[in-house]
């Protein structure tokens, strides 16, 4: 019993802790995130930066406004290009491997996930790790970067930061691309309906020959 009420103990200062380092900040009227209480703002008119040191890496949000010229994106494989090439500078600028890269859905918005791992001269590992979120109007990254020696402990920053970015429904998947995707077709189902067609014929052709030519046999007896 005194086990149990330790525990218990335990989890309510965790989490009154977690209330008292942790605050929800906005990046903007469509997207709040949770940064620990002491945190660096900087806005421009070309790019919205919050930055904070959590308990084993370091934070950075960014939002940079799209031009007022930016042509909406019409389909999903072209959303799928921009995070391509976003990935693509990301390593370029970098000069490192990426890892884990993968798609997300946040209610009808797709973000992007990867991890940049960087060496420097002296043979020390670094990883940054990226969601990145684009919308017609502006493209947003939450980052978080660590050193390999700390790899086993993030858990305790990540899952807290990214758990809390929160979309507001204003945010939808119209305002990433603009036609919807059609369901597609696996390629097990194609298969089954074009070639089992075309195995089809063949077996029908195959049977009208042996029909001819027990025909033709019999005409000759």
């Amino acid at each position: 019993m005194k086990k149990l009420l330790l525990i218990f103990c335990l989890s309510i200062l965790t989490t009154i802790g977690y209330s008292q380092l942790y605050k929800t900040v906005k990046v903007d009227t469509l997207i709040s995130v949770s940064l620990p209480a002491v945190y660096a703002k900087k806005d421009t008119a070309s790019q919205l930066t919050l930055s904070a040191k959590a308990s084993y890496g370091f934070i950075v949000v960014t939002r940079i406004p799209n031009g007022a010229s930016n042509a909406p994106l019409k389909k999903e494989k072209d959303l799928n290009q921009v995070f391509k090439n976003y990935v693509r500078d990301v390593q370029q600028v970098g000069n490192g491997t990426i890892l884990n890269e993968r798609d997300t859905l946040m209610g009808t918005v797709k973000g992007h996930l990867f991890t940049l791992k960087t060496q420097d001269d002296n043979g020390d590992v670094q990883f940054r790790q990226f969601l990145f979120i684009y919308s017609r109007d502006a493209s947003y990254t939450f980052q978080y970067f660590y050193s390999e020696g700390q790899s086993e402990l993030i858990g305790a920053d990540t899952k807290p930061f990214y758990s809390s970015i929160k979309l507001q429904p204003d945010l939808q998947r119209n305002d990433q691309y603009l036609v919807p995707s059609k369901p597609g077709m696996s390629g097990g189902v194609k298969m089954i309906l074009y070639g089992g067609s075309g195995l089809i014929v063949i077996l029908i052709m195959i049977s009208l020959l042996i029909r001819r030519k027990k025909k033709r046999s019999a005409i000759q007896e």
